[in-house]
């Protein structure tokens, strides 16, 4: 099987967050976070992304309430998801992001970054942690 690239998007609100993998789905690095003024422009930075690392697959966290239901966020997750695949002619896979931005914040920690350096570092981490989980239930058929 061809080995691809991924690419993961931690989507908010305010900010989008971006890591990446290598083509043997191993190693995965927070690639940065933007701003979000509107879908629109999001999903062609995220097209941009994509293009410019050579990625095959995009993957988009969807949150849901901590009782399992999908809310107001996971619907607007589902429409960016509809939005970029459209805008990138990618798959674009949507995975559950529980408790990635906790998983962000103590990896921040333990790398001792200041409060004052994490707003970004955070939405790339949580990103980061997203397709780790993703890649580790999708390892064997990423292609």
């Amino acid at each position: 099987m061809r080995r691809v690239r991924v690419l993961a998007v931690d989507f908010g609100e305010k900010r989008i967050g971006l890591a990446v993998s290598d083509e043997a789905g191993r190693v995965v690095v927070p690639v940065g976070a933007f701003a979000r003024a509107s879908d629109a422009q999001a999903a062609a930075a995220v097209a941009d992304a994509a293009r410019e690392r050579e990625v095959a697959r995009v993957v988009v966290g969807l949150p849901r309430n901590l009782d399992g239901r999908e809310g107001l966020l996971a619907r607007r997750a589902r429409n960016f998801a509809r939005r970029l695949a459209a805008a990138t002619s990618l798959p674009v896979d949507l995975h559950g992001e529980a408790l990635t931005s906790v998983a962000a914040d103590a990896a921040l920690d333990e790398a001792r970054v200041s409060s004052r350096d994490r707003a970004g570092r955070r939405d790339a981490e949580a990103a980061a942690v997203l397709l780790r989980d993703w890649l580790s239930v999708h390892a064997g058929d990423v292609g």
